[in-house]
């Protein structure tokens, strides 16, 4: 009999005594909402380590310098030996590896949006590590399937790193009718591919009368899609997710001071 109430997933209450490695890519990630990702991390496990990897002879990572003492992050400097070659993805591997082989952790979060840390996150859960990826949307697929569940930071509420003139903006005006109706086709669209991700997955789950337990249903849902969040919907759980999507949702008691089992079946 399940033991979870309205979680988001199942697995919450078996992860957040996880021992995290936190390895942070200054190159490729912006340091808007630092305290938000961090908060994030603190929702699967505790932190042990906390490290960012960049050549801080950069101006183009100084943003981060101001972030790093007053959330307890260690920077590691790394410099380019070479003009367009990326030496922080190998320190940022090479550390991951050597606090893998330390036994000291139980998962990693690779906090970056590139692809050429997908080798290393599938080598993380080779060896029995969660790995968890933190990264923006333009972060490439191959990435984003290799972790066990990857978020995207403009769902913490980061906010983008400005590149042009303030003014710049008030000169393009506001957007168009056919922009604003590109992006609602594009939510709807997605909205349509995540209820066929529940529907499915309750499908595979579902007992003789069709209905799946939303914990078991969410963790087979993680498992098929590691990005999927309801947050990514405009919603804070999956519960009210399901209920916007018109599944039928059935609350049983357990018995247990009030606490309920909710479980979930697809409508005929």
């Amino acid at each position: 009999m399940p033991k979870v109430n309205n979680l988001y997933f199942c697995i919450m209450q078996t992860l957040n005594d996880l021992r995290l490695a936190v390895l942070i890519d200054a190159d490729n990630i912006p340091y808007g909402n630092v305290k938000g990702m961090l908060e994030e991390v603190a929702k699967y496990g505790t932190p042990t380590f906390k490290r960012i990897y960049g050549d801080w002879t950069k101006p183009t990572i100084a943003g981060w310098k101001s972030v790093l003492l007053e959330n307890a992050i260690t920077p590691v400097q790394q410099y380019s030996y070479t003009r367009g070659k990326n030496s922080t993805d190998s320190a940022m591997i090479i550390d991951a590896m050597d606090i893998l082989y330390s036994g000291k952790v139980d998962g990693f979060c690779l906090v970056s949006s590139d692809s050429d840390f997908t080798r290393l996150a599938t080598r993380l859960r080779e060896a029995g590590m969660k790995v968890f990826g933190i990264g923006e949307r333009k972060t490439p697929s191959p990435f984003i399937v290799a972790c066990d569940k990857f978020i995207y930071i403009e769902i913490l509420g980061a906010q983008p790193v400005i590149t042009e003139h303030p003014s710049a903006n008030k000169k393009r005006g506001k957007p168009s009718v056919s922009r604003k109706k590109s992006e609602e086709n594009d939510s709807q669209v997605q909205i349509r591919k995540a209820k066929r991700l529940i529907s499915s997955s309750i499908t595979d789950l579902a007992d003789e009368n069709g209905w799946a337990y939303l914990g078991d249903v969410g963790n087979l849902i993680l498992k098929k899609q590691p990005d999927f969040d309801p947050r990514n919907f405009g919603f804070v759980k999956l519960t009210p997710l399901i209920r916007s999507l018109d599944f039928e949702i059935d609350e049983r008691d357990s018995g247990q001071g009030g606490i309920k089992y909710i479980y979930i079946k697809n409508r005929k």
